[in-house]
């Protein structure tokens, strides 16, 4: 499994997750080329971490990528739940 579709699928089964949370503020800030504070990636598991480690890699390799649409979707999502 690529590590675009593992984060979307952890997001939506958590969305208010502290980790979920996390990984949908990474991605947003990836597809806005904003900044992110990477000091919030050493509070995930060490698992979470080195997915996000794979979603930048796999960033990096294709910014284009047809699934990051989905992602996206859902870290969004995430986003305004989590303002709510």
């Amino acid at each position: 499994m690529n590590a675009i579709k593992e984060a979307r699928q952890i997001i939506t089964a958590d969305p208010n997750g502290e980790e979920s949370l996390t990984l949908a503020r990474l991605v947003l800030a990836l597809e806005s080329e904003d900044d992110f504070p990477l000091a919030s990636l050493y509070t995930l598991s060490l698992g979470t971490f080195s997915l996000a480690m794979e979603i930048l890699k796999e960033w990096r390799i294709d910014r284009y990528y047809a699934r990051k649409g989905k992602l996206l979707d859902v870290s969004y999502q995430a986003q305004v739940l989590a303002a709510h």
